[in-house]
């Protein structure tokens, strides 16, 4: 741009004055021109100058912010340039950020999560989605051979099998509050890692697990195509903190304004999210209207299987406006793993998480 915009029509400006005689004039005409040379250069410096992020996530609907900000140009808006990596399951994106191969992560907190961070390799900035009243996220399936043999509610999990992604997962975590809170032993039910989603669908589909705890987009599909069934939902069981936003404590040292410039594009995108996906009637029903319309193309481009507007509307979980934090719960998940000896007695909260990015966390202990 600068030769064929600013440089013909710079020389051909100058020589008219040049030629005019009048030093005044041509002394004002260079430096108008030198002015917008300058402003032109320095615009051309800060494209060429734009952050390079790597976020590592899930295609799932609760990564909608990220997905969002991108579409929108929230992060170009902050000098940002993403590139994404998608994973299919929660814990390779904590090892992602913690080994440097990505900057910033937004998944569901695991028992491996809480040990790379205790060894002060990762940070919670914020908030991802939590398991809130009213809004069908994390659903209980069982398969439609348990479901024919009895299988039809959760205080029906002891004896039978349950599959996951790893031990220590999210999904453990859930199971685990389930059984306290049905008051039985999580080892009446036989857990069985599977290492990804597809694999804990497929076992599901073909009878090989008896139940899983699976994202509504995938659940209410499941429902529909008859090949599962929804015997409940984890939001009426046991509300929680279920993921967050994180980055590397090497990254918040050395390149904070990286991090706070990702913060405010991820918050301008949570804010549209909830204007859009968030919003209830009067009956405490979800209601979508022309903002949802909206956002649901921009978060099916990225999110799969086979993504369509009722499934992401079905699936949208509750993500805070602002990126907030349930911090007590996220205590409370660190015991609860202490406890079973997936993570070490040692690690204290408090040096996990950094409220300074964002205002207003909750439940703060």
């Amino acid at each position: 741009m600068k030769s064929t915009c600013f440089a013909p029509g710079g020389k051909k400006t100058l020589s008219r004055r040049a030629l005019g005689g009048s030093l005044a004039r041509f002394t004002l005409g260079a430096a108008v021109a030198a002015g917008v040379f300058s402003a032109g250069a320095l615009s051309s410096s800060a494209v060429q100058a734009a952050e390079k992020i790597t976020i590592a996530a899930l295609t799932f609907v609760s990564s909608s912010p990220l997905f969002i900000a991108q579409e929108k140009g929230y992060y170009a808006d902050e000098g940002l340039e993403v590139e994404f990596k998608f994973f299919r399951a929660a814990q390779p994106v904590a090892v992602a950020i913690a080994s440097g191969d990505a900057d910033f992560g937004v998944t569901a907190f695991t028992g491996g999560f809480y040990n790379l961070a205790a060894k002060g390799a990762l940070k919670v900035i914020g908030a991802q989605s939590r398991e809130e009243p009213g809004y069908d996220f994390s659903a209980y399936l069982a398969s439609n051979q348990a479901f024919d043999a009895g299988f039809t509610s959760v205080e029906k999990f002891p004896g039978r099998s349950f599959g996951m992604t790893q031990t220590g997962s999210s999904f453990h975590y859930m199971i685990g509050q389930l059984a306290d809170k049905r008051g039985f032993d999580l080892g009446e039910i036989n857990l069985k890692p599977l290492q990804s989603v597809p694999a804990m669908i497929g076992a599901l589909k073909s009878g090989q697990i008896d139940s899983m705890i699976i994202p509504a987009h995938i659940a209410k599909g499941l429902d529909k195509a008859g090949a599962a069934k929804i015997i409940g939902w984890v939001h009426q069981e046991t509300p929680y903190q279920l993921g967050g936003l994180f980055t590397s404590a090497k990254n918040i040292d050395e390149r904070r304004e990286i991090v706070e410039k990702f913060v405010r594009a991820y918050q301008r995108a949570a804010g549209d999210y909830n204007e859009g996906m968030n919003a209830l009637d009067g009956s405490g029903n979800r209601q979508f209207g022309a903002k949802a319309d909206e956002l649901i193309p921009m978060i099916n481009k990225y999110v799969g299987p086979k993504p369509t507007a009722a499934k992401t509307k079905a699936g949208a979980p509750f993500i805070d406006p602002k990126g907030r934090l349930d911090v007590g719960d996220i205590y409370k998940q660190v015991a609860w793993y202490q406890e079973r000896g997936m993570v070490a007695k040692s690690l204290n909260p408090a040096d996990i998480i950094d409220l300074s990015f964002i205002e207003g966390h909750f439940n703060l202990p």
